[in-house]
């Protein structure tokens, strides 16, 4: 697995055991719904700040 799909597929499940919706979380990053989808869909890189952002806003490692 490639290291955006790896940060994919933790995004997609974090987000989820955590019951937020893609608009939830991305209110909590300061960016939108769609953008998140396109994390989650690989179909988008993030930086490094983002993914900072939003292990913060998941309460976790940026490496989780």
């Amino acid at each position: 697995m490639e290291l955006r799909e790896r940060l994919a597929f933790n995004l997609q499940r974090l987000r989820r055991e955590r019951g937020l919706s893609q608009e939830a979380l991305a209110l909590r990053v300061r960016t939108t719904r769609g953008y998140m989808h396109k994390i989650e869909a690989c179909k988008s890189a993030a930086t490094v700040d983002r993914i900072e952002r939003i292990a913060k806003a998941l309460e976790v490692e940026p490496a989780e």
